[in-house]
């Protein structure tokens, strides 16, 4: 999660690079068949041609295609390259082995944790956000975005707070206070600079929806566009550049597979806690500023939309809201119980 560190044995591995397409044979076997009969984790980004590989508290990145493998984030080796054919991916006994041959490794291990979590409540002091006005008993009553971002925010950072107080747990706002884009990602970026190298940050974005089809309804959640290509790890002039590059792809693939999980995690909590009250619009890809410029995993939930008039009595009711912020927190507790256990411990070989 953290941006690897360049020595001379990493960079001498840019004189052996390759990327090649190896010719499907016989002996060829499929990587979910071997994944399930050794119990490997296998994630798979289909739009990205990436994927992970999870075992003892050890993970692998790949990509199709490409001969290179990252070993626990930290240190890159070669393999014959995974190749997908009729949407099956197809390993070699020499990638079997290499990986099965890393995953029984032995050695000193060094704990790796979510360190820190930053929650962005949308919008704020000049920037309403989107609004809508209704009537109710009566009484007239204005709901605005950033007043039920707001109060999910502030009910999320609470249950996260008391959860896990081993971790950093940041809100952007705490008042009705406007912060452009950038300083929301700054801070972000910020504490992430600040981490140790073993410590992991998220990001949650919460918004509230808003459409011209006033039947529109349902909670979302969004990650980053595969295709978008971003710079998430730091450079300076003595790092090889070839290798920065490959470095930096593979990391920033990591991250949209984890925000993938992160996104899918959430969407069931939030399923879970709301159930028929509306509906789930599942998670979805976009290159919102907020999740392309924060470098680390990141979503951004959308909790229903404030031009259906159903939709906009749920968002103000305290009792909905305290129902959508649980099915938040449970989502990311869930993530991190699965993160820290699969990828608790890292070598330090």
């Amino acid at each position: 999660m953290k941006g690897s560190v360049f020595t001379k044995k990493a960079a001498a591995v840019v004189f052996f690079l390759t990327v090649w397409i190896l010719p499907l044979v016989a002996e060829n076997v499929p990587l979910l068949e071997h994944a399930e009969k050794s119990g490997m984790l296998v994630y798979w980004d289909s739009l990205a041609g990436g994927g992970l590989l999870e075992k003892n508290g050890h993970q692998i990145s790949f990509h199709a295609g490409d001969s290179i493998i990252l070993l626990d984030n930290r240190k890159l080796a070669l393999t014959d390259p995974p190749v997908v054919q009729e949407n099956t991916i197809y390993v070699s006994q020499r990638f079997i082995d290499d990986t099965d041959s890393f995953f029984k490794t032995e050695g000193t291990e060094t704990l790796f944790r979510v360190g820190a979590i930053i929650i962005d409540p949308g919008h704020g002091g000049k920037d309403p956000g989107a609004s809508q006005t209704f009537t109710v008993d009566g009484k007239t009553l204005t709901v605005r975005e950033k007043d039920v971002t707001l109060a999910v925010g502030k009910m999320l950072y609470a249950r996260l707070k008391e959860a896990y107080p081993d971790k950093q747990i940041i809100i952007t706002r705490t008042t009705d206070k406007f912060l452009t884009l950038g300083e929301r990602t700054d801070i972000a970026n910020s504490v992430n600079g600040k981490l140790k190298k073993d410590e992991a940050i998220l990001y949650i974005s919460v918004h509230i929806n808003a459409s011209l089809d006033k039947k529109a309804s349902g909670y979302e959640v969004w990650y980053l566009t595969p295709e978008y290509r971003r710079t998430v790890l730091n450079s300076s002039s003595e790092d090889d550049k070839v290798l920065f590059t490959i470095l930096n792809s593979m990391t920033e693939e990591e991250y949209t597979t984890e925000s993938v999980l992160i996104a899918k995690f959430i969407m069931d909590g939030l399923q879970a806690q709301i159930g028929d009250q509306t509906k789930a619009r599942g998670i979805k890809a976009e290159e919102w500023f907020v999740v392309r410029n924060a470098n680390m995993p990141s979503v951004l939930i959308e909790l229903g939309f404030l031009t259906n008039y159903a939709e906009a009595r749920n968002l103000s009711s305290a009792a909905y809201l305290k129902k959508a912020s649980l099915g938040i927190y449970n989502g990311i507790s869930a993530f991190i119980t699965h993160f820290e256990r699969s990828r608790g411990f890292t070598s330090t070989k």
